[in-house]
């Protein structure tokens, strides 16, 4: 992932200096001249979770029993998921747009805990691991500057927010999401114009600007065993790298 991520920055690097080549024929002269134009967008994602550890706590659970608890949560790796939508865009100026991309965006993020509590055979802490689907329904909104069109390229930058809603969540999970979310997303990418289609391809970083962390059930939550590991974190914000292709 981190291969292709790095693929995509030589290609906006080489794209930004075509300036010193001759002009040739430009395919699709007058696409960007339309008020609007819609197209559909496919992409890869990788999801992560910054979580703010409680540390040493005492839990009680609701026979009033109390038990000490020091348990850290942390993020160990990262899969890869993808990304579909589609896209409507409305032009501003000449170098200005503001684009409307409903998308959804699978993904797994897999978390360990660390029960200090508790050694394993070698004398480290018991590791707990948790798998986490997600699928997020997001209307992202964005605003675009893009320099001016040489040949058949023109990068761009992008600026933006995405409303998200958490369509997954687990009962038996331990860490849990709530269900909305907002994301501040920016970007870079480079339009390459083809003899038949526009294509776009666009990195960008999403951040979670709220606290996604459901802690609702800590209050009615008895069991045990499960309990030291839900209440390990208090807070957690959601990020996104994601690459996208959009065809317009």
């Amino acid at each position: 992932m981190l291969r292709l991520y790095t693929l995509f920055i030589y290609i906006i690097a080489a794209a930004a200096t075509l300036h010193a080549q001759e002009r040739r024929v430009q395919n699709r002269p007058y696409t960007d001249l339309r008020p609007f134009h819609l197209g559909i967008v496919v992409g890869t994602n990788v999801q992560d979770l910054e979580f703010d550890n409680v540390g040493p706590q005492t839990l009680t659970l609701q026979d009033g029993t109390q038990m000490p608890s020091l348990v850290t949560t942390d993020q160990h790796n990262w899969d890869i998921g993808f990304n579909v939508g589609v896209l409507g865009e409305l032009r501003i100026s000449q170098y200005f747009a503001f684009r409307m991309a409903p998308q959804l965006y699978f993904g797994t993020r897999n978390i360990t805990f660390y029960n200090h509590n508790r050694q394993g055979p070698t004398g480290a802490p018991l590791q707990e691991k948790q798998s986490m689907k997600t699928v997020y329904i997001g209307g992202n909104l964005d605003f675009i500057y893009a320099a001016q069109r040489f040949n058949n390229h023109r990068p761009y930058i992008m600026a933006g927010i995405a409303p998200m809603m958490n369509l997954s969540s687990k009962s038996s999970d331990y860490v849990q999401l709530k269900k909305s979310d907002v994301f501040l997303e920016v970007g870079l990418g480079c339009d390459f114009y083809l003899p038949f289609f526009k294509l776009r391809p666009e990195l960008k970083f999403m951040y979670g600007l709220s606290n996604c962390l459901d802690n609702s059930r800590l209050a009615t939550m008895n069991d045990e065993v499960a309990l030291p590991y839900a209440a390990s974190v208090s807070k957690a914000h959601s990020k996104m790298v994601v690459l996208s292709f959009y065809f317009e």
